[in-house]
C-alpha cells in the first residue's frame, strides 16, 4: 500500500484524505492518505523523515508552500515560477521534486464553471504562497489587468514584479483602492487571504463589486463562506467558492503521483453533499 499525506498547520480541517480516497476508490488504488499537523521548525525534518519511510507522495498546505518550493531538489516549471510549491514526490533517481497544482486547479473549476479571464480586469487579495500558486495561470489567460493587494503593501509589490514578465499585474496596498482607475468595479475579485477561514473578510470597499462581475473564494465551507456572501450582498453576478479548485488540484497530485488522472464531477458533487450533511 502506498502512503501519502498532506501537511500544515493548521491541518485538521482538511478534507484532502477523503477526496484521496475518492480517487482511490475510483481508480482501484490501494493507498494511505493521512493530514499531518507539523510545526513549523519541524517542516523539513518530517517531510525527510516521511519519504525516508518510503512515502510516496506528500500535499503542503498552509504556510509550507514556500518551504517546500526551498527543499524540492528538482522543481517543475509551475513550482519555479510561482515560487511556492503544494505537491512533493521522489523521482527515479531519489531526489524531491515539487511542484505546484493550485493553479491548474483553479483555473479548470473556473472554466468549468463558464468564466472567461480573457481581457478582464482581475483584482486578487492576498499575497501568500496561495496566491503565488495561480497567478502564473492567471495571467496565462491574458487578462486586461491584474491588480494585486495586501496588507503589507511591499509583499504585494514584489509579487506583482516576480510575475512583469508574465502580463500586466501591479499590486501594493488597500489605499491603491482609492486611485483611478482601481476603483472601477473589477470582473474579477479573487480572495485568496486566510482571513476567511475563521468568517473574516479583507477590507474591500463596495465600489469594487457590479452586476456583471464575478468573485472567486479560495477557501470552502459547508454553505457561502463570509467572502462569497458579501459578493451577493452587493450584486455580482457570481460568487464561487474553493472547493472545485481544491478537487481539481488534487487530482492533479493525485496524477503525478500515480499517472492516472480521476473524475473530479462526481467528487465535488459529493463532496458538497457530505458538507452540507454535517
Amino acid at each position: 500500500m502506498d502512503h501519502y499525506a498532506v501537511f500544515g498547520n493548521p491541518v485538521k480541517h482538511s478534507r484532502s484524505p477523503w477526496i484521496h480516497t475518492q480517487f482511490a476508490a475510483q481508480t482501484g488504488a490501494e493507498l494511505d492518505y493521512r493530514a499531518q499537523e507539523v510545526a513549523a521548525e519541524q517542516f523539513e525534518q518530517q517531510v525527510l523523515a516521511f519519504f525516508g519511510r518510503g512515502g510516496a507522495g506528500l500535499n503542503i498546505t498552509v504556510p509550507f508552500k514556500e518551504q517546500a518550493h526551498d527543499l524540492a531538489q528538482v522543481l517543475s516549471d509551475a513550482a519555479r515560477v510561482a515560487g511556492a510549491v503544494n505537491t512533493l514526490y521522489q523521482d527515479d533517481d531519489g531526489r524531491l521534486v515539487g511542484d505546484n497544482t493550485d493553479g491548474v486547479g483553479m483555473l479548470r473549476d473556473i472554466l468549468q464553471n463558464g468564466g472567461v479571464l480573457r481581457q478582464r480586469r482581475i483584482l486578487v487579495v492576498g499575497a501568500g504562497g496561495a496566491v503565488r500558486g495561480v497567478l502564473p495561470n492567471l495571467l496565462a489567460e491574458q487578462p486586461a489587468e491584474l491588480l494585486i493587494l495586501n496588507r503589507t503593501a511591499d509583499r504585494a509589490s514584489a509579487l506583482a514584479d516576480r510575475f512583469r514578465d508574465l502580463g500586466p499585474v501591479r499590486g501594493g496596498g488597500y489605499d491603491l483602492l482609492t486611485n483611478s482607475p482601481a476603483t472601477a468595479p473589477f470582473d474579477w475579485i479573487i480572495n485568496g487571504t486566510s482571513v476567511g477561514l475563521s468568517g473574516g473578510l479583507p477590507p474591500l470597499p463596495a465600489s469594487v463589486v457590479a452586476p456583471h462581475t464575478w468573485s472567486y473564494d479560495m477557501v470552502y465551507g459547508p454553505g457561502q463562506t463570509a467572502f462569497q456572501q458579501w459578493c451577493v450582498d452587493n450584486a455580482a453576478a457570481r460568487a464561487l467558492d474553493g472547493l472545485g479548485m481544491l478537487v481539481e488540484q488534487a487530482a492533479e497530485a493525485f496524477f503525478l503521483w500515480r499517472g492516472v488522472r480521476p473524475q473530479t464531477a462526481p467528487v465535488i458533487a459529493a463532496l458538497r453533499q457530505e458538507l452540507a450533511v454535517g
